[in-house]
């Protein structure tokens, strides 16, 4: 098999048994077709950093990928095969490459609404023009950036975020919501002005409770921007995935790890919340696939896959 092949799905997981399943040839939807399954497949990058060109082919580790052109083209083609998909971004959109420089996010954020991101959050990159910047550069933007731990009263950024979106596909509701990394000591002040940190654990636990409890999701995803994990005593990812409750799945950024597999950490209620990040960008897009019983909506099976960016693909 083709390198390139076996890069583009390096990992595959179910919680019924992937190898045994590979092995005979089997996916995991067949186990359950009696039960009617619904397919919700979840697209995520992270810490695209304003690449919009692949790599120069230039002999280096990652020479010819990434690239808007080849992302927009996979994204089209798993869309072609999968009705229920969700495209996400976990935030450091912007600042990277002399694009940014010259056009202050306006070309990434028209980029992203062509490719119909459905959701993304600001990371601490995102506030490198200021508040003010990143706030021009909305009215390019279909989709909306979720924030629910940044409170942006008297600033150019209010009323221009929301805590969390619900979206409803083939009868499932997911529930996401964004979580911003602290600012302090990390931008400059003059760059986030007025905005206010607000503890992320807590505003967790606020937004699943709401989303679970409330609303009735049965799929709760975090945005994060908390980074992946850290030696010293800060609030991370993995963190977060074992002191909230209802969180289904962290989307994570800011430390650009790259996962071959989602870390699977048991939360509050001893009930799996998987973390995962695909390194930095736009090498990769992450790909997990869940499937719920269509009767109960409960999730039955997942799997999970890396999918890396090079000129294989085409529009």
């Amino acid at each position: 098999m083709e390198e390139s092949k076996l890069n583009r799905r390096r990992f595959l997981k179910t919680s019924v048994g992937g190898a045994a399943l590979l092995a005979l040839g089997l996916k995991s939807n067949n186990l359950f077709a009696a039960e009617e399954t619904t397919k919700l497949t979840i697209l995520h990058t992270n810490d695209v950093h304003s690449r919009i060109d692949a790599f120069p082919m230039d002999g280096s580790r990652n020479a010819g990928k990434g690239g808007v052109a080849a992302r927009a083209a996979l994204i089209n083609k798993i869309r072609s095969e999968e009705k229920n998909v969700l495209l996400l971004d976990a935030g450091d959109i912007f600042q990277g490459t002399p694009y940014f420089n010259y056009w202050g996010g306006e070309l990434e954020i028209k980029m992203m609404s062509m490719m119909n991101y459905d959701a993304s959050i600001m990371g601490n990159h995102d506030f490198d023009n200021g508040v003010e910047g990143f706030a021009k550069q909305l009215k390019f933007a279909n989709f909306p950036i979720l924030n629910a731990n940044y409170n942006f009263t008297d600033t150019a950024m209010e009323g221009k975020t929301k805590g969390y979106q619900i979206f409803k596909k083939g009868g499932l509701k997911i529930g996401v919501y964004g979580l911003g990394i602290e600012l302090t000591g990390l931008v400059n002040p003059q760059q986030y002005g007025n905005t206010k940190y607000l503890e992320p654990i807590a505003k967790a636990v606020e937004m699943e409770r709401f989303l679970k409890l409330d609303q009735k999701c049965d799929l709760v995803i975090c945005l994060s921007h908390l980074g992946y994990k850290y030696k010293e005593n800060k609030v991370s990812d993995i963190v977060l995935a074992q002191n909230t409750y209802y969180t289904d799945l962290i989307i994570g950024g800011h430390t650009h790890t790259f996962l071959n597999v989602p870390d699977s950490i048991k939360n509050k209620n001893g009930n799996e919340t998987l973390v995962n990040q695909v390194g930095f960008a736009g090498l990769n897009l992450g790909r997990i696939d869940y499937d719920f019983n269509h009767l109960k909506s409960k999730k039955v099976s997942y799997t999970s896959a890396i999918e890396v960016i090079d000129n294989n693909f085409k529009i």
